[in-house]
């Protein structure tokens, strides 16, 4: 019944830009903890970024905080995340991933996110 679908990844310079999204069916966002992880070749995923809309609260590893924006679009059920100044070492398979419930201190454990997406490839050359 859940179902998320990332999108906008791709190939680009160092230092460009991409913009993800996740759209999400048979759960509402806006009422719920949204993250962003990222998983790189024989590494484990790494939480990025993650929002919960309801409270007006979003969530930021502390190595992306100044690059990286997470957005919510409450009437189209989407979440986003605006990735600025990319570098080679942000190259990596990102998901997007739902939670039951409102974020916590602890949003980056990918236990607490039951519902993951398919993953967009972004790849960041030199």
């Amino acid at each position: 019944q859940v179902q998320l679908v990332e999108s906008g990844g791709g190939s680009v310079q160092a230092g460009g830009s991409l913009r993800l999204s996740c759209a999400a069916s048979g759960y509402t966002t806006s009422r719920n903890c949204m993250g962003w992880f990222r998983q790189a070749p024989g590494k484990e995923r790494e939480g990025v970024a993650a929002i919960y809309a309801a409270g007006r609260t979003t969530y930021y590893a502390n190595s992306e905080m100044a690059r990286f924006t997470v957005s919510q679009d409450n009437a189209k059920n989407m979440v986003f995340l605006q990735m600025n100044s990319l570098k080679p070492e942000d190259t990596a398979i990102y998901y997007c991933a739902a939670a039951l419930g409102r974020c916590t201190g602890e949003w980056y454990l990918t236990d607490l996110f039951v519902y993951w997406g398919q993953g967009t490839q972004v790849t960041v050359s030199s």
